[in-house]
């Protein structure tokens, strides 16, 4: 965007509140200013805004979160188009069939973000929840997203970013995450081994919109026991999953298969 029409106290505050996103409770007035490189004086006024305008709170230890207008705007962000209402129904009758959790998550830059996670009978839980951010690189749903790109995009989403090595099998290399992405593209899903959890395996398969571009994911996780004996299941399920979904944000309906 042109200088012209760009403006940094939206910019300023933009971070501010991404910082706070990612580690809610931790921050104070002076941690933001050493990160953010904003002396104190500006910093107070910034955040005493942002906190009478409803977008963050004060906690106990003058450490900041979320505040509830955020909340709102997230509901009606979501309210657009009941994706989280059509997830829970659908996802339902996917978990009930090979009692696995699913996740559904959309790509923000170089990250995944979880929406929403139907569990399933398993004593096993995930730490992941809705509205946790986690490498993109790392986990199925987010691969599966980084497949909309060309290898030139790839290049520039990663252009200042390593891959971070989450556990020792993930993948660490932009040629070798190209490799992963063009195999998916030709088979409609894709897995992940214990790239970002020891022990969990994933599979992914991705939501398209009416224009055709992916807008989302979802995908089955499970022990290394369940995966041996449901991977092909899982694949096959979470597959008709995504279509019912892709089916439902294009035309407003489901199509049960």
């Amino acid at each position: 965007m042109s200088e012209k029409y760009w403006v940094p106290a939206i910019e300023r505050a933009n971070q501010v509140i991404n910082l706070i996103a990612r580690e809610p409770g931790l921050h104070r007035l002076i941690d933001l200013s050493k990160t953010l490189n904003v002396n104190k004086s500006s910093m107070f006024s910034l955040l005493n805004t942002l906190e009478t305008l409803g977008w963050i709170v004060k906690e106990k230890g003058d450490t900041y979160s979320l505040g509830p207008t955020l909340g709102g705007y997230s509901g009606a962000y979501f309210r657009q188009f009941n994706l989280l209402e059509s997830f829970q129904k659908e996802a339902a009758l996917s978990v009930n069939a090979i009692n696995e959790t699913i996740q559904l998550g959309t790509l923000h830059g170089t990250h995944i973000v979880y929406l929403a996670k139907e569990e399933s009978d398993s004593r096993v839980r995930l730490v992941s929840e809705p509205g946790m951010q986690f490498p993109a690189h790392a986990t199925a749903l987010g691969k599966i997203q980084l497949t909309q790109f060309t290898y030139e995009k790839l290049k520039q989403l990663y252009s200042e970013k390593e891959l971070l090595q989450v556990t020792p099998y993930t993948v660490n290399s932009l040629d070798q995450l190209w490799e992963q992405l063009e195999t998916a593209k030709k088979s409609g899903y894709i897995c992940e081994e214990q790239e970002a959890a020891l022990g969990f395996y994933c599979v992914a398969a991705p939501i398209y919109n009416h224009e055709g571009r992916i807008v989302n994911g979802v995908s089955f996780t499970m022990t290394e026991s369940s995966w041996t004996v449901k991977k092909e299941k899982a694949i096959d399920e979470i597959m008709k999953l995504a279509k019912r979904l892709s089916i439902h944000a294009r035309f407003g309906q489901f199509n049960h298969q």
